[in-house]
This record gives structure tokens, C-alpha cells and sequence, in this order.
């Protein structure tokens, strides 16, 4: 039992951070996999001197989760480390549910790091994970990024998501924990063949004769990993050179941009749409493929919250007023999930979108030089129906915006997807 968990022990500490955080989140759902991550974290933070935090996303879906919840709670409480139980409210029905649910996770577990201070998440994901992703994305003719897998770590929401646990498999994990008497929960929906990825776990049962197995599918993830990083490296790159950033805003060389590889061109627009809007899913390919094609023809196109404009020899991409449109906060507070505006103390002042309604009280916004629907969704702030000032369009009457503290710089944003 020793050496095997020393083995465990030393793979996933290799794939950490050299420095650990002073304070490490790890999400545990009450399965297997998340069990064993919490137990081997607990034994690593506790040589390292690193605080460990653990929260689990009650999504509200089965009766048994509120118990689920308050079962890996108990076994935090038995370990020494501090357990928060977040509840997912908010779910109208509209849209696929397990999508909707893993944005609300990831939503949820960011926020209470955030809310704790906490930089880094694990999470459970295995080399079972990766295989089964591998093969869903092979399913939909994915390219490079697609069949890279899920990376060892990525910024989301200001916070780093860890997954260290990407070469170690499911069973693995649970011989561990049977090993230390450690009982997990199983949830009913790893059966449910409606899900594609249980179809890809079965399909992967079948696969041993060929010489595939989950870990030789996560080495295939690996290696494609490291020419995805080639990649967006390249696209740095480019953007340096051919992109510029304007008031939160992106305005692209379209010249420049004709004389990259479409696969470096789609890259570039997926990462511009992301630093907007986002970094939820990305677009799809074929959408990807039609805002390419708009770029390099100079025509007008919406696509995930965002606006593309032409104009003169450019091609402007900025966030579409439709997406902005009811969203309001106070001052001081973050707008559109990017902006934070300050200035003086004003009783009723509030933060919209400027609009049809705030650009004509802008006396000189035609001297920006900027397309006029790019300055629609800029940030302002209001009194009722009396626009005090508009930062982002030389209107600031003493008011500032700057980006939101979780929000990163453009050009790195482009490595971190």
C-alpha cells in the first residue's frame, strides 16, 4: 500500500505547480476520483505547509445530493479541512443540462475561490476522463485543440483549474482508497447510456485489442498538448503584430490577417471572441469558419456577444449591444463581467451599456475614429436617463474604466486557452 501510494503521491505532485499556493481549493463531488484527490492533497499540503480548502457543487438534480454533500462534508471535517457545500439555484430548463450544469460548476467553485481567496483548484479529472474525451472529440472531427484534451491547468474567472490527476487512472484511484478503507459514492448517471461520454466509456472497453487504453489516449493528448502550445504561440504572435487593443475592443490588420494559415486565423478570432465575451465554450467550427470568411471579405457579422465590423482597411471586434443591453451594476462593481467604473460619489449613479440613448449626448465620439456601433455597449454611467459620463468615449467627466482585476491582458489571454 505504501509504494502504491507514494507512486500516486509523486505523479500528481509533479503535475502541480513547483510552488504550491499558501491556499489550494480541490473540488470533491463525493465519487471515487474526487475522494482520492482530496485524501492525496491533504497528505501533500500538509508537508508543504499549503492551507487546503474543499467545496462540492450541490447541483440539485437528484435527492440523494443534499446527502452526497453532507457526506463528503463529514469526511473533510475527519481530514481537518474546511468544506463549503455550494447550491446551484437558477436553472430555467432551457439549454442542454449537463453543459448548463458544468458552466454552473465552474461558475460556482471560481466564485467561492475568489470569495476565499483561494488562487488554484484541483480537480478530480483521470486519465479515464482524457481517454473518453479524446474519443468524443474525435466523434465530432475535432483538430488539434479539440484532440488535446483537457489541460493540465487553466485560468478561468481570475482562478487556476489544476487537474494533476490526468495520467493516473480510475481504477488506480479506487484500489487506493479501498486500500484505506475510504468509501465514495457512486453516481447512477455513470450508467446512463444517453450520455455520449458513457458511451465513450464503454467504446473504450473495446478498444484494448488495437492497443488503446485510457493511457495511451491521454499520451495521444499530451503530445498534441504540446503542438496546440506551438500553436497559440504563434498566434501571440501574430496578434502582436497585426491586432491592437482599443478601449476593450480588438481591431485587426484585415491585410495581415490574410497572409496568416487559417488555422492560425481561426485561432485568432476564437481567442479575440473569448477575451470579449468570455471564456465559456467557444464557438463552433463552422461558425468559426464564417467569421474567418468575414474578416478576410470586410462584411459585418454577430457571433457569440460579439460584433464584427469593418471598417476602412480594419475589421473591429467588439462586444454586440444586444449582449450588454439590461446589464447594469453599481459603481465600483464589475459590469459585463470585465469593466469597473469609478469616479465621483453620485447617490443614484449606475452603470449601462451607453446606447442609442448616451451616444448623442457624447459631443465629440465621431473624433474616436471608431465605427459607431463599436461604441454602443462601452460602459456608462447614468442617472436615470441622464448620461454622467462615458470613460471609454473621451467623455469622463472625472470617471474611469479599467478592467476587472480577473479579467487577463489580451495578448497573454492568447496561451491560455
Amino acid at each position: 500500500m505504501t509504494d502504491r501510494a507514494d507512486t500516486l503521491r509523486s505523479e500528481l505532485r509533479a503535475r502541480l505547480p513547483d510552488q504550491l499556493p499558501p491556499r489550494l481549493g480541490v473540488a470533491v463531488s463525493g465519487g471515487g476520483d474526487s475522494v482520492a484527490l482530496l485524501h492525496l492533497l491533504h497528505e501533500i499540503t500538509q508537508i508543504e505547509q499549503t492551507q487546503l480548502f474543499a467545496a462540492t457543487v450541490n447541483h440539485g438534480l437528484r435527492p440523494e445530493a443534499a446527502a452526497e454533500a453532507d457526506h463528503v462534508a463529514d469526511l473533510a471535517a475527519r481530514l481537518g479541512v474546511p468544506h463549503e457545500t455550494l447550491l446551484w439555484q437558477g436553472w430555467d430548463g432551457a439549454g442542454n443540462l449537463q453543459d448548463q450544469a458544468r458552466q454552473a460548476r465552474y461558475r460556482l467553485l471560481t466564485d467561492w475561490a475568489r470569495r476565499n481567496d483561494i488562487p488554484a483548484i484541483a480537480l478530480g479529472h483521470t486519465a479515464d476522463d482524457q481517454a473518453e474525451t479524446v474519443l468524443m472529440r474525435l466523434g465530432r472531427a475535432a483538430g488539434v485543440s479539440g484532440l488535446s484534451g483537457m489541460p493540465y491547468a487553466r485560468d478561468q474567472n481570475g482562478v487556476t483549474l489544476l487537474r494533476p490527476m490526468l495520467r493516473i487512472t480510475r481504477q488506480d484511484l479506487r484500489d487506493y482508497l479501498s486500500r484505506l478503507g475510504e468509501r465514495w459514492i457512486e453516481d447512477p448517471s455513470n450508467h446512463d447510456q444517453k450520455f455520449d461520454r458513457i458511451k465513450a466509456r464503454e467504446a473504450l472497453t473495446g478498444l484494448g485489442g488495437l492497443g488503446i487504453s485510457a493511457q495511451s489516449l491521454a499520451r495521444v493528448a499530451e503530445n498534441l498538448a504540446q503542438a496546440r502550445e506551438a500553436l497559440a504561440r504563434y498566434t501571440q504572435e501574430s496578434a502582436r503584430k497585426f491586432a491592437t487593443i482599443e478601449g476593450g475592443d480588438v481591431c485587426i490588420d484585415r491585410n495581415g490577417f490574410g497572409l496568416l494559415p487559417v488555422e492560425i486565423q481561426r485561432r485568432l478570432v476564437v481567442g479575440i471572441i473569448g477575451w470579449i465575451a468570455g471564456q465559456g465554450y467557444p464557438p463552433r467550427g463552422a461558425a468559426v469558419d464564417q467569421a474567418v470568411t468575414a474578416v478576410g471579405a470586410g462584411q459585418t457579422l454577430t457571433l457569440a456577444g460579439c460584433l464584427l465590423i469593418p471598417h476602412q482597411d480594419k475589421t473591429w471586434f467588439c462586444r454586440e449591444l444586444n449582449a450588454v443591453a439590461t446589464e447594469t451594476a453599481a459603481p465600483q462593481e464589475v459590469w459585463d463581467d470585465r469593466w469597473v467604473l469609478t469616479g465621483p460619489l453620485t447617490a443614484d449613479a449606475e452603470v449601462r451599456a451607453l446606447g442609442e440613448a448616451g451616444l448623442p449626448q457624447v459631443p465629440e465620439w465621431r473624433a474616436m475614429g471608431k465605427p459607431r456601433r463599436a461604441l454602443l455597449s462601452s460602459p456608462a454611467v447614468w442617472s436615470g436617463e441622464n448620461l454622467l459620463a462615458a470613460p471609454l468615449v473621451d467623455y469622463s467627466n472625472g470617471w474611469k474604466a479599467e478592467f476587472a482585476s480577473h479579467r487577463p491582458e489580451f495578448y497573454s489571454s492568447l496561451l491560455s486557452h
